[in-house]
């Protein structure tokens, strides 16, 4: 891009020096073509064609100016709209890179204390069983017997209602488009 700037330069620089080439050389044609004695009158004529000219000359230079301007403030915008949508290109990425790393911090933090949870549920039904079984070699056989056959419906409750409320979420997770992310604070 540097070598598409420095060529703009060299014809604006040309274009400029073509103007002041061009006036030299009329100058020196009017000059030229002026009498040998330069009277009020022949000075008069000579003058007032260099001044016109020179006027003409100098609104060129200003349209010039002003052109290179024109140009200048649109490549420097160009840049800039270029720059904001690489910022937000990146903006983006890095907004669905946090989405998705919050994602799966969430759902292992869930598996974890699903973990823990069924692991606390089993460790009471297997204390109820154990007590159970107690009662069964303790010549209580009904009683065992009743402690051990509520504590399988109710484990057995339990296994329904967590497959449930799993169908349950992988639906709403299929459902759903837009997830929100949780922001924790780290220590």
């Amino acid at each position: 891009m540097s070598k598409r700037i420095e060529r703009g330069v060299m014809m604006q620089v040309f274009k400029f020096l073509m103007g002041i080439v061009l006036v030299q050389l009329i100058t020196v044609v009017l000059f030229m073509l002026s009498p040998d004695s330069l009277d009020e009158t022949a000075l008069l004529r000579l003058i007032v064609p260099l001044f016109f000219i020179s006027l003409m000359v100098a609104f060129w230079f200003s349209s010039l100016v002003e052109n290179f301007k024109k140009d200048a403030v649109e490549k420097v915008k160009e840049g800039f709209l270029k720059e904001r949508e690489n910022l937000l290109v990146k903006a983006e990425r890095a907004k669905t890179r946090v989405v998705k790393q919050a994602q799966k911090e969430i759902a292992k933090e869930a598996k974890v204390t699903h973990a823990k949870a069924n692991f606390k549920v089993g460790a009471a039904f297997a204390g109820v069983l154990g007590i159970g079984a107690l009662f069964v070699f303790a010549q209580m056989i009904t009683v065992g017997l009743m402690v051990m056959t509520a504590t399988g419906g109710a484990m057995g409750g339990y296994i329904w209602r967590g497959k449930r409320l799993e169908n349950q979420n992988i639906k709403e997770i299929a459902v759903s488009k837009n997830f929100k992310v949780i922001e924790t604070k780290k220590k």
